[in-house]
């Protein structure tokens, strides 16, 4: 078999930590409508409400009067509230990390959640889709199964950037101040651009991201950097990438050997079985050996469809 059940004890565990990371994912997300602050200040005989962000910027809100004392209070209660929900959780969420990993719940490439991690935390992830071979881990902890390892071994991973939605993701990073390198070395400050592969990144222990996207159509820039940094990431052009861009999405919680969990955000398990038998079959000069490999993942994912312990 090319894949078999994980232990009762850990499928359990997974479960319950799935429930502590979901809880925790939306405390996170209702503590962030509250980052930075509420003060009143004075100038002169006159008193306004300020809101302040974490980078510091302010947006006056109004003259105090019962109104703006009203968004004050209910500002700074939810604010506690939340911070103090997400203080529990984030305790909570320690704790399951360490039984994930006392019971090996999950076995994901500890960088690899590393780097899901920041992408989600700086707000980019709906933007990309890791393909390719990575996407057997989403498929497994679905299906509560564990894939033989011969089918997952590999030092890269690769992520789609969305091209139909450039304009929206240039104005959200330009919102960061940031590149898509410096939030990858958040994840690992060893990620460097290959300067003779520029749409891929590489950290010191030689883990490569792919950056990818579909072969440019309509007004799609070409060449494309992800964003004004001379230094940032160029996604390269893949053959029928368009198939996956289009896919319909695939989102589970994976973990990694050392307990840490992220939600990965993977193609329809269809579309990778018809895309991995493309490459198996048909894909213009593919190494015999990426074809085999191909082949099996196409396989095993099918055989998990077949037998409705992967729901699409």
């Amino acid at each position: 078999m090319d894949y078999y059940p994980i232990p009762d004890n850990a499928a359990r565990q997974f479960i319950d930590s799935s429930t502590v990371f979901g809880e925790y994912c939306r405390a996170r997300a209702a503590a962030r409508q509250y980052q930075g602050g509420m003060y009143w200040k004075k100038q002169d005989s006159y008193c306004y409400l300020v809101k302040t962000r974490p980078d510091n910027r302010q947006r006056r809100i109004g003259p105090r009067c019962p109104e703006t004392e009203v968004v004050y209070k209910e500002f700074v209660t939810r604010k506690t509230e939340t911070e103090a929900r997400l203080a529990s959780l984030a305790g909570s969420l320690r704790e399951s990390e360490r039984l994930n990993k006392a019971l090996n719940v999950g076995r994901v490439p500890s960088v690899v959640i590393s780097v899901l991690q920041a992408i989600e935390e700086a707000g980019l992830a709906e933007y990309f889709t890791i393909v390719g071979t990575h996407a057997l881990y989403a498929y497994e902890s679905a299906a509560r199964i564990r894939i033989v390892q011969s089918a997952l071994a590999t030092q890269d991973v690769d992520l789609l950037w969305d091209a139909r939605r450039r304009v929206q993701f240039m104005a959200d990073i330009a919102r960061l101040s940031t590149s898509v390198l410096a939030i990858l070395q958040k994840a690992d400050p060893s990620f460097r651009r290959r300067e003779d592969q520029l749409s891929t990144a590489i950290n010191d222990k030689g883990f490569e991201i792919d950056f990818l996207r579909r072969v440019p159509e309509g007004d799609d820039p070409h060449p494309l950097r992800l964003t004004a940094d001379e230094g940032d990431l160029r996604p390269v052009q893949a053959r029928r990438a368009n198939v996956l861009t289009d896919a319909r999405h695939f989102e589970h919680i994976v973990v990694s050997a050392t307990g840490r969990m992220a939600l990965m955000r993977t193609i329809d398990p269809t579309v990778f079985v018809e895309f991995k038998t493309w490459l198996a079959t048909g894909a213009p000069d593919r190494p015999a050996i990426k074809r085999r490999r191909d082949a099996q993942q196409a396989a095993i994912v099918q055989s998990l469809l077949n037998e409705s312990l992967l729901i699409p």
